[in-house]
């Protein structure tokens, strides 16, 4: 989970655990970038607008380092451009703040289909 807001890296993180999936916490792009290596992981759940870089700039980099690596979107600030470029880059989901977790379950069962 990668987002500049604290109290929503704890909040997403205990929903994402409540779900079974395993979460580490990155408070920016570029942390998450320069830490763990994306082999092993089964997504990434990010911001988009961040300070240094944003969602979209690291979804462009990841597609650069993991093609394929299943990704989705989190924000408050859901523009219709903004969503239509993450999606055509290949984002699982685009979904606006406050996140339903319903929502966001559907996104996980989506990816992992998809992983069997």
């Amino acid at each position: 989970m990668i987002d500049d807001d604290e109290s929503v890296r704890v909040a997403s993180s205990s929903l994402l655990r409540s779900l079974g999936w395993e979460v580490s916490l990155y408070p920016s792009a570029q942390s998450f970038l320069s830490g763990d290596s994306l082999e092993g992981l089964a997504c990434i759940v990010t911001d988009l607008h961040m300070p240094g870089m944003s969602g979209l700039q690291l979804q462009r980099r990841v597609r650069e380092l993991k093609p394929g690596l299943p990704l989705i979107f989190i924000t408050a600030f859901a523009s219709d451009d903004a969503r239509r470029q993450a999606l055509d880059a290949g984002a699982v989901c685009f979904l606006s703040k406050p996140v339903d977790g319903y929502a966001v379950a559907d996104c996980l069962q989506r990816i992992g289909r998809n992983l069997l």
